[in-house]
């Protein structure tokens, strides 16, 4: 009976290490995957100023709205004139400063969004690139933005990313040997079965099989804990903090993730055990 409940607790044990793991792993892919989205929106909210000259026409200005829109990275254009910038900037002051000055000291610009998931790798050559050849258009004086907040936004998202890759890395290594420890016992819980089969004959396939077909379900049942347990946290922690965190755009990715540690959990119960019962069968 001591035997049986000492073998129950082993399964137990693996199953509670790998989905602990597996829900640690489960949330930091949902901070990478948050913390991607907010930079990425972050990023579509910067506004590039293209500043025109003052006596620039309007086809003139539409013409170059319709070069820069040519552009397979860019979100919207919208175009400024003198007359809408000083209706906006009268409307924020709330005083009519064009009839106080006598003249409208606005020049005309063009205000440029890029959808930031169709620049490439190298987004910072492309947009300065972009910047330069705008620049050079007939009736613009200069290009405008907030490259510190830009470069900012870039430098962290890229810090944060290759902190939790390395968490990630340090997670599977502490479930990799998690596994083998958990695996050990249980093969040495029923070290007399295995050494009877060894006398019949029968060869590692067949003694692996069993703890192979375990570990898999072990792995999927972990991974799919792990998952519903990172819903539960994401489902807390949206309510409780009141961000957006259980829309429904976000649940494709939550359901990738899920999918993501099944199989993460399943390779790596099968690959752990089966090196692990391999080693133990020819040591003993």
């Amino acid at each position: 009976m001591s035997k049986k409940v000492s073998l129950w607790a082993t399964h137990g044990a693996t199953i509670l290490g790998i989905t602990l793991v597996l829900f640690m792993l489960g949330l930091l892919l949902c901070i990478e995957y948050h913390s991607y989205r907010i930079t990425h929106d972050a990023q579509e909210r910067i506004t590039y100023k293209v500043d025109l000259s003052p006596d620039v026409s309007d086809s003139l200005a539409l013409a170059v709205k319709s070069r820069i829109e040519q552009r397979s990275y860019i979100k919207h254009v919208d175009y400024i004139s003198k007359e809408k910038a000083a209706e906006i900037f009268t409307d924020e002051l709330g005083e009519d400063f064009v009839g106080f000055i006598g003249y409208n000291p606005l020049y005309p610009s063009l205000m440029v969004n890029f959808n930031v998931s169709l620049l490439p790798d190298n987004s910072s050559e492309v947009l300065d690139r972009f910047c330069e050849e705008v620049g050079k258009e007939e009736g613009v004086t200069g290009v405008a933005y907030q490259e510190n907040i830009v470069n900012e936004l870039r430098t962290s998202f890229y810090k944060l990313s290759w902190f939790l890759i390395a968490l990630m890395l340090v997670l599977v290594l502490i479930t990799v040997v998690l596994i083998d420890a958990l695996i050990r016992i249980a093969l040495y819980a029923q070290r007399e079965t295995i050494r009877t089969m060894r006398m019949v004959g029968a060869n590692v396939s067949f003694i692996k099989r069993p703890f192979i077909i375990r570990s898999i379900a072990y792995g999927a049942l972990g991974g799919l804990i792990a998952s519903l347990l990172t819903f539960m946290a994401i489902w807390v922690a949206g309510n409780e903090f009141t961000i957006d965190l259980t829309s429904s755009t976000h649940w494709p990715w939550y359901g990738l993730i899920a999918v993501a540690l099944i199989i993460v959990g399943i390779i790596i119960s099968y690959l752990s055990t089966a090196i692990t019962v391999r080693r133990y069968i020819a040591k003993n």
